[in-house]
């Protein structure tokens, strides 16, 4: 099967200077939704594999992250869109841990688990360290040029890690998976969505009248 590793702050939603310490604090990035429900129709496995170096850094607790990620996952939920499961390396960079990106511990974790085909599987991530870490365990790998992605894609470390693709955002990540795929992009979802976008208190099944 296919999957999808995504990176969290900066490609799901809005990443923060002051980071994102709850889930009043949490914001998804537009079309974020939408391109997680096209993953999940055309039968994609999404995982998130994201470093929070903020636990270790006493900012806030594991337990507060868990509760973001659980209510993240409901409303991806909500939407029509599925995470299979969800990562996080607690460590600062100078721990020197397995799995803080660029390190592919959380990745190789998630592919041992669900038996995955790097071959088969895309990394998405705003920063080098997310395209690092894909390559590390041998699949594309796609800059999104929301969060940092923008300015990481002017670093001359691209070149030591340049992605497959630069894209916009998550979405536009996902029409291109599509077509190195060979899927096509449902597009009444398109026209419906992107005129329209869904409110966050209403559940995408009310919006589509199903």
């Amino acid at each position: 099967m296919r999957s999808v590793f995504l990176d969290r702050d900066g490609v799901i939603n809005e990443n923060s200077n002051d980071h994102v310490k709850s889930w009043e604090e949490f914001t998804f990035l537009p079309g974020s939704l939408l391109a997680l429900r096209w993953l999940r129709m055309a039968g994609f496995r999404v995982f998130v594999v994201t470093n929070q170096a903020i636990i270790g850094r006493g900012l806030v607790s594991s337990q507060t992250i868990e509760d973001i990620h659980h209510r993240m996952r409901t409303q991806i939920e909500l939407y029509g869109g599925s995470i299979a499961a969800v990562r996080y390396c607690p460590h600062d960079h100078h721990d020197s841990c397995a799995c803080r990106k660029p390190q592919p511990g959380m990745l190789i974790d998630l592919m041992q688990e669900w038996q995955i085909n790097p071959v088969r599987s895309y990394m998405v991530g705003d920063a080098l360290t997310d395209i690092a870490a894909g390559h590390a365990i041998g699949c594309p790998a796609v800059l999104v040029q929301t969060g940092r992605g923008a300015e990481q894609a002017e670093l001359p470390e691209l070149e030591a890690h340049r992605p497959e693709h630069i894209a916009m955002n998550l979405l536009d990540a996902v029409r291109w998976i599509f077509c190195r795929e060979g899927l096509t992009v449902p597009r009444i979802e398109y026209d419906m969505f992107a005129h329209k976008p869904l409110s966050l208190n209403q559940p995408a099944a009310a919006n589509l009248g199903i």
